[in-house]
């Protein structure tokens, strides 16, 4: 599997031609990282608030986008591969080094005002991704433009994924699988957590160089241990912090593949369970379980949400629930809809979830259990790290 095709940027255009139908929309830009990623299947490689970027589509012709200068080479590199979407590029400056005061950062509405002019847009109605920011001062120089915030449309085209997404975040997925089977192995007794991340995204990297060569894989990760896991990110203190014999362990694999994410996450014990920690799990398993039941196509998306919490709630633990059961997953970690605890509206077949239901009780532990998974009329698990009790109880020495 390699960067998705323009079979995928032909998809999403369709998406976004029919609202800008239905808007009476000129063009639609975008400022964001992740949504420049989503027109342009370029992974940015600058801070946005810092090197302001724009991606514009019109309705009528090509796209074309503004880059920071640092980014020339790199685009020039994501042209050669075939993995661009779109062809024209221009670039700003943002040192004094060259003698065209044009291109500096300092004229960065002028510039966008020219290219707009240049493209027959100096009077339309363009639809952004954010607040407009550094697109306000463009107004300024264009006073009949319209620059419209339209943050919850374009997130909706985001929602249902193509299939050659689903075939990346399949590949991710089987890698996480792999590395949840590695840090099984790996973990024991008195290995500090932060050095046993290390190794196993190091080996991770080295077995992704054999599956994905010249392709972009990211990887975040971590170990909670202990009572430290009762927070879901952690205590905030976790340098130094080892494995302890008897400790429950929320291990958290999280690959982001030539732009997309997938979750994977097992609850370990180091050494035989007691009681409580048995319990907690097993309840956390069965709202893994019924969440994952509930990524069905038709129900509201809340049912998810409803379902894990409700068999937490059966077992006695309705007031450790520290978060919702999940979120959306895409291009970022945390994909839309944000409100999936209170969503109402009909869950639409290949949208991608998060199951991760946690309970997390206060000097013991979190337990917690994510699958990512694709909404169908069957619910299509992408990760498959063992989770019964017998496969995630490790041997204290």
């Amino acid at each position: 599997m390699a960067f998705l095709s323009t079979a995928v940027w032909d998809y999403r255009r369709v998406g976004m031609n029919a609202l800008m139908d239905r808007e009476g929309l000129d063009a639609l830009a975008f400022v964001s990282a992740d949504f420049v990623q989503f027109a342009t299947n370029f992974n940015l490689d600058v801070q946005t608030w810092e090197r302001p970027v724009l991606v514009v589509v019109p309705r009528a012709g090509d796209p074309f986008c503004l880059l920071n200068e640092l980014s020339t080479n790199h685009f020039r590199m994501a042209g050669t591969r075939g993995q661009l979407w779109l062809e024209e590029a221009h670039f700003y400056d943002e040192h004094r080094s060259r003698s065209n005061a044009k291109r500096l950062v300092t004229n960065w509405p002028q510039i966008v005002a020219d290219l707009l002019r240049d493209k027959g847009l100096a009077e339309a109605r363009i639809a952004v991704d954010a607040l407009p920011g550094p697109l306000a001062r463009v107004s300024q120089i264009l006073p009949r433009i319209e620059v419209l915030p339209r943050t919850g449309q374009l997130r909706d085209l985001r929602l249902v994924k193509h299939p050659e997404e689903l075939a990346l975040m399949r590949q991710a997925a089987r890698l996480s699988d792999w590395a949840q089977e590695l840090y099984r192995d790996a973990i024991r007794p008195g290995r500090l957590v932060q050095e046993l991340d290390a190794a196993m995204h190091a080996k991770i990297f080295e077995e992704a160089a054999q599956r994905f060569p010249g392709e972009h894989l990211e990887m975040r990760g971590y170990t909670l241990t202990g009572p430290a896991s009762a927070s879901p990110h952690g205590n905030g203190a976790l340098t130094g912090l080892r494995v302890e014999e008897g400790h429950g362990i929320v291990n958290i694999v999280i690959p982001r593949l030539n732009g997309l994410v997938i979750e994977n996450e097992r609850t370990f014990f180091c050494g035989t369970p007691n009681d409580e920690q048995v319990k907690a799990y097993e309840a956390a398993l069965a709202a893994n379980e019924a969440a994952i039941a509930a990524a069905q196509a038709g129900n509201p998306v809340r049912a998810i949400e409803d379902a894990a919490r409700t068999q937490i709630e059966a077992a006695g633990y309705g007031a450790e629930i520290r978060h919702r059961t999940g979120h959306g997953m895409g291009l970022i970690g945390h994909e839309y809809p944000e409100d999936m605890a209170f969503n109402d509206r009909p869950l639409m077949a290949g949208e991608v979830y998060s199951a991760e239901p946690g309970i997390y009780l206060y000097g013991l532990g979190g337990f917690r259990i994510d699958d990512t998974v694709v909404v169908g009329e069957v619910p299509e698990v992408l990760t498959h790290a063992p989770k019964d009790l017998d496969s995630i109880v490790l041997a204290a020495a």
